[in-house]
């Protein structure tokens, strides 16, 4: 099973961004995922250096995508869509209108944030072109399965989320912004203080949510530790690492252990707390009633 490190969901400095993607170069994973994904706002800090991250990947025999955004809403996001296909590496689209600027046979990927739950929606994108489907982070395992083999069928790969904090939805509104009491086009970078987004808990104390920009998250990070060999029996072609700020090249590699059968999961859920024991893990929209639910013991501070 392949290892896809996909976009960046925060916002983060230009030289913090440059140094994760460059430690990709020599990480064990076979395919990045660069660009905004987020807020198109954030894309002039740090646009001009992804060409040499693309040609430092590819150098290094990476499989490079561009993302498109999760919501196109604006004429000048429009046109950093419709310029995307002349980077010269496959597009992402995480917005179905990114479709529209693709030209006939182009060949693309399909992102987690577009809604692809059932075999007509694989069998529609497969027409249209894509290679490469990473599906919905809520879908059970029942459903990855199908869903999984009519891809294969159709000569389409499948990734699941594999780790990192699920991405939930888009707003048209900052959130970020009006936590600070400003507009969203005078949001003055609020989400750059939170580089792996903000927690959000309830008017009791319980952890609820992250917060990132217009960007809501799960509060858990979802790992896939204990699932994976279920996923690869079920025909999922790649586990797809979402970014964080620190300890991700670690992270990568941990995952790598695990598929390559050098680490069983419990040692690999063990390292991951060891990178950061603040944080809760997930596993419950593959396996339970509940998405924030984990098969696995409680991480140690």
């Amino acid at each position: 099973m392949e290892l896809t490190v996909g976009p960046n969901q925060f916002f983060w400095s230009p030289d913090r961004w440059t140094s994760v993607h460059d430690d990709l170069a020599s990480a064990p994973v076979d395919r990045v995922v660069l660009g905004e994904l987020v807020c198109s706002k954030r894309l002039p800090f740090y646009q001009d250096r992804i060409p040499a991250a693309i040609a430092t990947l590819l150098d290094a025999g990476k499989v490079v995508a561009l993302t498109s955004l999760a919501l196109v809403t604006l004429k000048r996001e429009r046109k950093l869509t419709s310029e995307l296909v002349e980077m010269g590496v496959e597009v992402e689209i995480n917005d179905l209108t990114a479709l529209a600027y693709l030209p006939e046979g182009t060949r693309f990927s399909v992102g987690p944030l577009v809604n692809v739950y059932n075999e007509g929606t694989i069998a529609w994108l497969a027409a249209r072109g894509a290679s490469r489907i990473c599906l919905p982070p809520e879908l059970p395992l029942s459903s990855v399965e199908i869903l999984a083999a009519t891809a294969a069928n159709l000569g389409v790969a499948t990734e699941v989320w594999g780790h990192g904090r699920l991405p939930l939805a888009i707003s048209g509104r900052c959130y970020h912004a009006r936590l600070h009491g400003r507009t969203k086009d005078n949001c003055q970078f609020a989400c750059e203080d939170d580089p792996n987004g903000l927690d959000i808990r309830t008017l009791d104390g319980q952890p609820f949510l992250a917060m990132n920009g217009v960007q809501t998250l799960s509060d858990s990070y979802a790992c896939t530790a204990y699932q994976a060999e279920a996923l690869e029996k079920a025909g999922v072609a790649a586990l797809r690492l979402s970014p964080q700020s620190s300890g991700f090249e670690k992270l990568c590699r941990l995952y790598r252990q695990l598929l390559d059968g050098e680490h069983d999961a419990v040692h690999v859920v063990d390292a991951i707390g060891r990178i950061d024991g603040n944080i809760r893990l997930s596993d419950g929209f593959l396996t339970g009633a509940r998405g924030v639910d984990w098969s696995g013991k409680p991480l140690q501070p």
